[in-house]
């Protein structure tokens, strides 16, 4: 008896001591992911140029580098989230960055055709990680949602930052140009491969398991107005992010700001973000309702447009700050519905797909318009009561999206 006594604990500890090896695991993969959805996208502006230059490409081509992999994920996204349905997540996400690796090889390979689709398998790739890892996170994290709601902001901010900032450095250290400046993300992609191979190795046996009980789930999202609210609240957020990275520094130089410190101040938004960005969610999901956190990025959201349409860079620090925590707040909020706004991590990863696809739809455009608008009128003013118009429908939807509801 003494014995089998002994055996039982061996094998508890041992099931134990593989239990927490495999969360560990788990962890680092939402880390590595989350470091390959965005980067690859923010080391591009600060060497287009170059870019420009090399293959003497238009305006128009230039700008196809940034806009194809958002209208990637605005066509692609709601189609993911229903394959997601079909297959393990972490199959999907080993998908996902070999797609990536390919993309990234070929938009260094040498010439315009593999340019431009390398740019198209990069958005594809990021497109698949984008929809699944909210699933994943609800799936493997379910009492610690909001933490890895967000280390998953928290990861993807900070090195989409970095990976902006430190672009141009890092391709004259390689002594590689433009293309070591892209091309060295091949490094992390290769890791996280590796990390989610080894968790799909170790999760095989429960995926069959899992996508039989998944496949089940007949909801039509398109027919549910909790599911549009989180959708248009994440596009919303998008166009104005989007139109903050494409225009801030052009509108600060415009009121007579230096362009070295109109850079450095979409560089003090983007840092703000993150901490906000991870404190956000996990003070989020401990609240049975969200409003209040809404309340706090809309007013955020409205001071900051404000602060910019009436007293040009005189707070335009002030502004910046405002809008670091409105956005860093509102995208871990989304990423935080995608999870406790379902039932499963199935229908999450489907919801991911149709807020990912509304929303990026909305974010190719709101840029073009916020520069139509001053084209019209030779005035940002106008561009601004857009934007302020956007913050107005973000906080309804936010708000809407906000309470204590279940999909």
């Amino acid at each position: 008896m003494y014995l089998w006594h002994m055996d039982s604990n061996l094998n508890n500890n041992k099931q134990k001591a593989s239990t927490d090896v495999l969360f560990l695991i788990a962890v680092v993969a939402v880390v590595f992911a989350a470091t390959n959805l965005r980067s690859p996208l923010t080391a591009v502006g600060p060497v287009v140029s170059d870019i420009v230059t090399y293959f003497q490409l238009s305006n128009v081509e230039a700008g196809l580098l940034t806009a194809v992999p958002l209208f990637m994920f605005a066509a692609l996204s709601g189609f993911v989230g229903a394959l997601s349905t079909k297959h393990p997540i972490e199959r999907l996400m080993v998908l996902s960055v070999i797609l990536l690796l390919i993309g990234l090889y070929l938009r260094v390979a040498g010439t315009l055709t593999t340019l431009y689709l390398g740019t198209a398998m990069v958005g594809l790739g990021i497109c698949v990680g984008n929809v699944v890892m909210p699933g994943f996170v609800k799936k493997q994290f379910p009492e610690h949602v909001g933490v890895m709601t967000g280390v998953y902001s928290v990861a993807m901010n900070l090195t989409a930052a970095l990976a902006a900032g430190l672009s141009v450095q890092i391709g004259d250290l390689l002594g590689m140009g433009w293309k070591g400046s892209l091309g060295v993300w091949i490094i992390p992609a290769l890791l996280t491969l590796l990390i989610w191979l080894l968790l799909l190795l170790n999760v095989r046996r429960n995926s069959e398991t899992s996508k039989k009980h998944t496949v089940r789930e007949k909801n039509n999202l398109y027919k549910i107005s909790l599911a549009w609210n989180i959708s248009l609240f994440m596009g919303l957020q998008s166009v104005v992010y989007y139109c903050l990275v494409a225009w801030l520094p052009v509108v600060l130089q415009s009121y007579g700001m230096q362009a070295e410190d109109a850079g450095w101040m979409l560089s003090y938004m983007q840092f703000a973000m993150i901490p906000i960005s991870f404190v956000g969610p996990i003070i989020a999901s401990r609240m049975v309702d969200q409003r209040p956190m809404m309340v706090v990025a809309g007013i955020s959201f409205i001071t900051a447009i404000l602060l910019l349409l009436f007293f040009g860079m005189d707070y335009a620090f002030a502004a910046c700050m405002f809008f670091g925590v409105a956005n860093g707040l509102s995208f871990g909020m989304v990423m935080l519905f995608f999870s406790i706004r379902t039932t499963s991590s199935n229908l999450a990863m489907r919801l991911s797909g149709m807020a990912q696809s509304v929303g990026y739809l909305l974010a190719g455009f709101g840029p073009l318009l916020f520069g139509a608008l001053f084209d019209v009128s030779q005035d940002w003013v106008y561009s601004f009561i857009f934007l302020l118009v956007i913050a107005v429908l973000l906080f309804y939807n936010g708000m809407r999206a906000s309470a204590p509801r279940k999909i």
